[in-house]
This record gives structure tokens, sequence and C-alpha cells, in this order.
């Protein structure tokens, strides 16, 4: 249980210390950006491996047990987190890592971005959140909350950066979305726009749901389709 209980520090940890500004910042000076870059990915790649050996390795203790309809209910949002993680990864946007040119673009507030900026990191932490409800147990808990920890905290954290660092260009970006989904649509600061998102952002991200769902006793265990009462 303690290998379980550190990973699940060192994700979200490791990656708020590598992007802090002073160690950042002294790394860039020592390594490079490039070589940063390279060191920040190797790091991220290993506590993520470290955390899922660790989450099947550790024994489950079971907190509590999800009802069926609160499990079926689970599966709408864990949907909305598959559509938002793909159309995230798939749309061109200036808070992403390296991307800080798009700021320039004037058409830059495309697709998701009308709904949230921060897609990715809304998508990861509503994913995990519905797991550690749906599993109940311990190392659920630990490991599905590091992640939405990582998520949720690293949304601020982010934009808080790209404040910092890019003024007027950020203030017009930020002034133009939100991070919270739909709220600048409800506002009326913006305008949903499905063909911007894309049929097949749509298709992929419910495609990869479904297969994850059809899948997943056999790759997992467990079986969410029991909560729909399918055989």
């Amino acid at each position: 249980m303690i290998d379980i209980v550190l990973a699940s520090l060192f994700l979200p940890l490791s990656h708020f210390v590598l992007s802090s500004a002073a160690v950042r910042a002294a790394l860039v000076r020592r390594l490079g950006e490039g070589r940063f870059s390279l060191l920040y990915s190797l790091i991220a790649i290993a506590a993520l491996a470290w955390l899922v050996v660790a989450y099947w390795r550790a024994p489950t203790f079971v907190i509590w047990v999800a009802p069926v309809w609160v499990r079926a209910a689970l599966l709408p949002v864990i949907l909305a987190a598959s559509l938002l993680v793909v159309a995230g990864l798939t749309t061109p946007n200036p808070v992403i890592v390296q991307s800080s040119a798009l700021f320039k673009r004037p058409d830059v507030v495309r697709g998701v971005l009308r709904i949230t900026r921060n897609s990715f990191f809304w998508g990861a932490g509503l994913f995990s959140i519905a797991h550690v409800v749906a599993a109940g147990h311990a190392t659920a808990l630990l490991a599905f909350g590091s992640v939405a920890v990582l998520a949720l905290a690293g949304a601020p954290v982010l934009d808080a950066k790209k404040a910092a660092s890019h003024g007027a260009e950020w203030e017009s970006f930020a002034a133009a979305t939100s991070s919270l989904p739909f709220l600048a649509i409800v506002q009326g600061r913006q305008t949903l726009s499905w063909r911007e998102i894309g049929l097949w952002r749509v298709a992929l991200g419910t495609g990869v749901f479904l297969a994850a769902l059809l899948l997943h006793k056999r790759l997992f265990g467990g079986d969410p389709l029991a909560a729909l009462q399918i055989v």
C-alpha cells in the first residue's frame, strides 16, 4: 500500500515542482529548453507508469459500494470526459506547452475552446472523479484522485503562468474563453459551434468510450455494463 501512496503523491508533485517558475528557470538555464522538455516528458511518463503499476499491485480496501443507479449515471459523465480529452488533444490551443504563438492568431478561439480553454484538464479530472465514485475503494481513491488533483489544480496553475508571461495577449484570450466548461457561453462571451468541434472528434471520443466500455471487464476488471443491466 505504501507504493500506491508514494506514486499517487509523486505524480502531481513532480509536475508542479518541475513546472514551478524557479525550478523550471534553473533547469532551463542548465539544460536548455529542449533538454528540459525532454526531461519533463520522461519524468511525467515514468510517474504515470509507476502509478499504473502500483495501482495493479495494491490491495483493495473497499470504502463504499456505489449503487447501480450511481454507476449508470456516471457513464454519461465519462463519455463527456472522453469527448473533452479527445477534443483537447486535437484542437490547437495556445495554453498547451510550446503553442504560445497561437495567441497571435485572431481566430484562435475555435471548436472546444469556445466551451473551455482547458478541455483536456477537465476531461481528465471528470474521468478520474467518476472512477473514484464508481470504484469505491482506497486504491482508486489514491490513484484516480492523484490524476484528478493534477488535472483540476493544473488548469488554474497553467492559466496563471500564461497570464504572467503573455500579458495583453492572455487577457484578450481569457476574455473570450473560460476555464469552467460552458461558462463563457452562458455569460454571452462565446457561442457554441459543433461544426468547428468537428464530427470526427465527437465520433472518435464516442468510439474510445464505447471500446473502453466493452473491453473494460477483460482489460481492467469490473463490468460497467452491469450498471445498465446489459447481458
